[in-house]
């Protein structure tokens, strides 16, 4: 297999993998629906600068380590388990009246939403299991394994951003709506249940 070719299949599957609904896509709505710009693009910038570390780390042979130590996997799993289950329930548990209140932060939004998206994407072992057994077969033979590895990376990293793109877009047309704290709570609400239940999902390890 060719580069080229072994580039547009990984885009296949890559881009399959991210038009599927999940985390991220929770994310990424509920920040750009609330109004928070800067914050917004933090969390997608924080989560594709988790796929390159792990697509990095793979190409690198280091996360080989989650399949062959099932040690390393377990306290991944659990610390990625309860940093969800705390980030939703700290949704849950938001006011109705602190949510029609909050406003971007006029420092630190970005930042914010950088730390929130990298390690949302780094605490679920999941995501490097998928390029341990994944990535390496795209990688032709005879190319340079590392090298070949980071650029299949930035091939779904660039599809993420594109992707995050037409979320932010979308998301922004709900603005005027999530205006009233009624929404704002059912947003809220709605995006603390689909991170609790990954979260829980991961701690079941299904």
């Amino acid at each position: 297999m060719e580069m080229t070719t072994a580039l547009w299949s990984f885009a296949l599957v890559v881009g399959l993998l991210t038009l599927t609904p999940g985390l991220d896509t929770a994310l990424v709505l509920r920040t750009s629906a609330l109004g928070r710009r800067r914050q917004a693009w933090g969390v997608v910038l924080g989560i594709q600068t988790g796929t390159l570390i792990w697509g990095t780390l793979t190409s690198a042979g280091v996360t080989a380590l989650l399949t062959a130590s099932q040690v390393a996997y377990e306290v991944l799993r659990w610390a990625g388990a309860a940093y969800l289950v705390w980030m939703g329930v700290g949704m849950l548990r938001k006011r109705g009246a602190e949510a029609a209140a909050e406003e971007e932060p006029a420092e630190g939004g970005f930042r914010a939403g950088w730390r929130r998206g990298t390690l949302t994407n780094l605490l679920n072992p999941k995501v490097g299991v998928f390029y341990v057994a994944v990535l390496p077969q795209f990688i032709p033979a005879g190319a340079p394994h590392f090298a070949a590895g980071v650029a299949l990376t930035c091939v779904h990293v660039v599809e993420g951003v594109l992707w995050s793109v037409v979320l932010v877009g979308f998301a922004r047309v709900l603005r005027g709506w999530l205006r009233r704290p009624a929404a704002r709570r059912w947003m809220d609400r709605v995006t603390g249940a689909v991170v609790v239940g990954f979260g829980l999902k991961l701690a079941l390890g299904d």
